[in-house]
């Protein structure tokens, strides 16, 4: 076996990668050895005696299964949990979440004319106070109370639903 690390070392130069990078054709070892020069290099680099390798990375095969399957929602077990529940989704968050929805509901059925801005005043008060979990929960107050019927809560509601589709 030839001792070809001057030519590797040559080649790597010219081919602008890692000497580990460099290929060396095993049925042309003789040309290479006899390369003394940069240009006789350059001309086996032409002839595709010496090439370069195509630099390894990575696979993410693995991390496109897992995004697949965080997707669907799996690898969320206790297992994979750090941090108590509050830390995950912060209370103030929901609150914040909660009670956006509630003012968005109360503003539309104020500004549609279906409730009085005294009584949307009177909801947006409770809604504060927490005494609200959801929007359907704030409507089946309104219809328990008279303020709304039963038609109107489902046409809203139906409302709602094509708003999030």
């Amino acid at each position: 076996m030839t001792d070809l690390r001057v030519q590797r070392r040559m080649a790597a130069e010219l081919l602008n990668c890692g000497r580990n990078r460099v290929w060396i054709d095993p049925l042309h070892m003789d040309d290479v050895a006899s390369a003394i020069t940069r240009e006789d290099i350059r001309r086996l680099i032409s002839q595709d005696v010496i090439q370069k390798r195509q630099e390894q990375g990575t696979s993410r095969g693995r991390a496109r299964h897992h995004a697949k399957q965080k997707a669907k929602g799996r690898r969320r077990g206790p297992g994979r949990r750090k941090g108590a529940k509050g830390a995950r989704t912060p209370k103030k968050g929901e609150w914040k979440r909660r009670i956006r929805a509630l003012r968005d509901q109360l503003r539309s059925l104020r500004d549609s004319g279906r409730i009085s801005p005294s009584t949307y005043r009177t909801y947006y008060r409770r809604s504060n106070g927490g005494e609200y979990n959801s929007r359907r929960h704030l409507l089946s107050h309104m219809v328990t109370d008279g303020v709304l019927t039963q038609d109107e809560m489902d046409e809203i509601q139906e409302e709602n639903t094509e708003v999030t589709r």
